[in-house]
């Protein structure tokens, strides 16, 4: 698991970054399971922000981070005054929408705005690093795994550094960072001589990293799903990559496949023969 250190984000993130998170439209959720993998990519949400002035206020936080480059300091000192006014602060009892059952649950605190902050933060600049390798992936077909400024860090990110593979190679559509909660690691986009320099010299990797699979059970829906080793459950996806089209029509159809389930069709009548 990753350290807590702090990470400033110095400085205004790219435009494609800040395109990318102003597209999202606010999808409340009493669960962070409730807006799911792909659907990060089309929807700003935030776990018990139930309320539209809430998930307002938080969106127009990260979106004044992402614009100006706040620091965490700034971020956290201009939006608890404004949360705590709202009335989103501290622990509350709220009924879980899903099950009906009263929960003694978390609103703001420093722990989750920092984790508001850094979610979002990094999501946004890696998808607009991701449409920005897309663009320029003639002159630089590569992308270079390497971690980020942890004191701790995953031993299966480790397993990964070095690890050179092209843009369009389908590894890097669960594996392109941010891989968790937490997770710094990034990548770097190289030439092909520097590609050759690199691999010449016997200390990077060509194949995708061995790592398999597991399963995972989401305890909100019940269904078993398969996550990478070493990503965390809902991390296994490349924000830069699923553009809204897509996102929104691989959403549409799972919602299909879910009200097809529900749909019950009775079993055909026997014939009555006069």
């Amino acid at each position: 698991m990753n350290s807590q250190a702090d990470n400033t984000f110095p400085g205004p993130v790219p435009k494609e970054a800040l395109a990318y998170f102003r597209t999202k439209k606010l999808k409340p959720g009493f669960d962070f399971r409730d807006v799911w993998r792909e659907e990060h990519a089309t929807a700003f949400t935030v776990a018990k922000a139930m309320e539209t002035d809430i998930l307002q206020a938080l969106h127009a936080g990260v979106d004044e981070a992402l614009e100006h480059g706040l620091t965490y300091q700034q971020f956290s000192t201009q939006l608890t005054p404004l949360l705590q006014k709202l009335g989103w602060w501290g622990k509350r009892v709220m009924d879980d929408p899903l099950t009906g059952e009263e929960k003694i649950v978390q609103l703001g605190s420093p722990r989750r705005l920092r984790t508001i902050y850094n979610a979002n933060l990094r999501t946004a600049r890696a998808a607009g690093q991701w449409q920005r390798a897309e663009r320029t992936q003639k002159s630089h077909p590569y992308l270079l795994y390497q971690l980020g400024p942890s004191e701790n860090h995953r031993e299966e990110h480790v397993a990964w550094v070095g690890t050179i593979l092209p843009i369009d190679h389908p590894w890097w559509d669960a594996h392109f960072p941010p891989n968790g909660w937490g997770c710094k690691c990034h990548v770097r986009q190289i030439s092909k001589r520097e590609h050759e320099r690199l691999v010449a010299s016997g200390n990077y990797l060509t194949e995708p990293p061995k790592g398999g699979m597991r399963n995972w059970t989401n305890k909100r829906t019940g269904e078993v799903e398969r996550v990478p080793v070493g990503i965390d459950p809902g991390w296994d996806t490349n924000p830069g990559k699923l553009s809204r089209p897509k996102a929104a029509k691989q959403q549409l159809k799972k919602k299909q496949v879910a009200l097809k389930k529900e749909i019950k069709t009775p079993p055909p009548q026997p014939i009555k023969r006069l």
